[in-house]
């Protein structure tokens, strides 16, 4: 199993926000700066913690209501000012939470491939090696798509595959 070394209010954030999205029974993945820990190491203890959740639009409400009362910082004007977003801006004890909407095909296929990762005592689920590495690809950090695709179990083909099917054919890894 992948392990995420997190601080202390980091670790918390993401249990926070694994909880509330659980209870919600919303399914989940965490991306950004967690899922980039468990795969290539390092620590989330700056930044925001980014999550993923397979939901309709209308469900943000939901998570902004509910987040409010467990112990989350919900600023309502950031919420309508983002209200165009697939987003939901929230703050766990001075940490950034970004609950993304999941809202469409090529989201919703990384959640059939996730993986398990440790968090403390936590276990929460992050993109497969591919997935991560497109989206980190989409963020033009090629090294990071460059060290994953050298890690053992790295399906490249399958992350071509994945590229093509979303008009990046240039982008393929030889």
């Amino acid at each position: 199993m992948l392990t995420i070394r997190a601080a202390t209010r980091h670790a918390a954030a993401i249990a926070a926000a694994d909880d509330l999205l659980g209870k919600q029974r919303i399914e989940r993945l965490f991306v950004g700066a967690v899922a980039r820990a468990a795969w290539l190491g390092g620590d989330v203890d700056a930044g925001a913690i980014d999550v993923l959740g397979l939901m309709q639009p209308q469900q943000k409400n939901n998570v902004a209501m509910m987040a409010a009362n467990r112990g989350f910082g919900v600023d309502r004007d950031e919420i309508e000012r983002t209200a165009e977003l697939d987003l939901v801006p929230l703050t766990f004890d001075g940490v950034r939470v970004h609950v993304l909407v999941a809202s469409n095909a090529l989201y919703a296929r990384m959640f059939a491939n996730a993986c398990a990762a440790q968090c403390n005592d936590r276990e929460v689920r992050v993109p497969a090696a591919e997935d991560l590495a497109l989206l980190l690809a989409m963020s033009d950090d090629d090294d990071a798509v460059r060290r994953l695709a050298m890690s053992a179990g790295f399906d490249r083909a399958l992350y071509n595959e994945k590229l093509v099917s979303i008009g990046l054919a240039a982008s393929v890894l030889a």
